[in-house]
């Protein structure tokens, strides 16, 4: 099964990038948007693994090795914690009106300390770097450390930037896209975590309809929060086609309908064959991938959105 989780490694990415290469088509976000993109899904992939992590540890025979857990939080959390690093050079270029190659020390060092979407940023890459040192020290001694405290840490890195973007000037908004980005990571992270890490036939059997339940509710707060806040952000209709904000926005939704469409073909057919032991490990992990190849093209997308006028 290892050739087919790197294909999903690749698959992933190249749904990523085609979601971003969309927003472009739509709109004209920033270029640092395929930086965002990748962040965001290493960062929800770190959020995923370490709420599997929780999820297990209370069982008696825990289905997944924390050993796997805690390899991948480490080779993840370092892919987030470079994105989180470029992403900061990024914006304080743009904050100082230079480009990257001319961004000096002191300039970085004044959005750093004085800029609040420069704090903000350093907040999340010290809360990433965290993740990743606790994450690589685990795994080097073979502990048994639950997860729990990485996904305190996760969640807060991963909200960091969307909390304090537009919707922060509305009442309740940090609140509201706060909701959004944590259920969509724990939809796919939690997902993307399982086909890193589950390896037999009745470790999906114990562990897929706990995520089927999860997923449920994620979808309906990602759907909630979403329409409220595009609403908020449009003001009218006719902003849904008229502003590259609003394209980007139907684009979304027209993948985040496809996405519910295959998850309630799921419920349907796979959760009730891998319960009933009816589906192999290779048949799980091979839907798995499937959706989540197919989710990524929904956070390029959100990136796109995210660095849009």
């Amino acid at each position: 099964m290892v050739p087919a989780r790197r294909r999903w490694l690749l698959g992933a990415v190249v749904g990523a990038t085609a979601g971003v290469a969309a927003g472009w088509l739509l709109a004209a976000p920033q270029g640092s948007s395929w930086v965002r993109a990748l962040s965001l899904c290493a960062g929800v992939t770190v959020l995923g693994l370490a709420a599997l992590g929780v999820a297990v540890r209370g069982d008696r025979r825990p289905p997944v090795a924390p050993a796997d857990l805690w390899r991948a939080i480490a080779a993840f959390g370092g892919v987030w914690l470079m994105c989180e690093g470029a992403l900061l050079v990024f914006e304080a270029a743009a904050v100082a009106g230079v480009p990257v190659t001319r961004l000096d020390t002191a300039r970085f060092a004044q959005f750093a300390g004085t800029v609040g979407s420069g704090r903000i940023g350093v907040a999340a890459f010290g809360c990433v770097a965290a993740c990743t040192v606790v994450a690589v020290v685990a795994y080097r001694r073979d502990a048994s450390w639950p997860t729990a405290p990485v996904l305190a840490v996760a969640a807060p890195a991963l909200i960091a930037r969307p909390v304090s973007g537009h919707m922060s000037q509305q009442p309740l908004g940090s609140l509201l896209d706060a909701l959004h980005v944590l259920a969509a990571g724990l939809w796919v992270g939690v997902l993307v975590a399982l086909a890193l890490t589950v390896r037999s036939r009745g470790a999906w059997a114990r562990l897929l309809p706990r995520y089927s339940t999860l997923a449920t509710w994620c979808v309906a707060v990602l759907a909630a929060t979403g329409v409220i806040d595009a609403a908020v952000r449009l003001g009218s209709l006719s902003a849904l086609v008229d502003t590259g904000y609003g394209r980007i926005v139907l684009a979304k939704t027209v993948v985040l309908a496809g996405l519910v469409a295959l998850g309630a073909r799921w419920r349907r057919t796979w959760v009730p064959a891998a319960t009933a032991h009816r589906a192999t490990a290779e048949v799980s992990l091979r839907n798995a991938v499937l959706e989540v190849c197919a989710t990524s093209v929904a956070f390029g997308l959100a990136a796109a959105l995210a660095t849009s006028p």
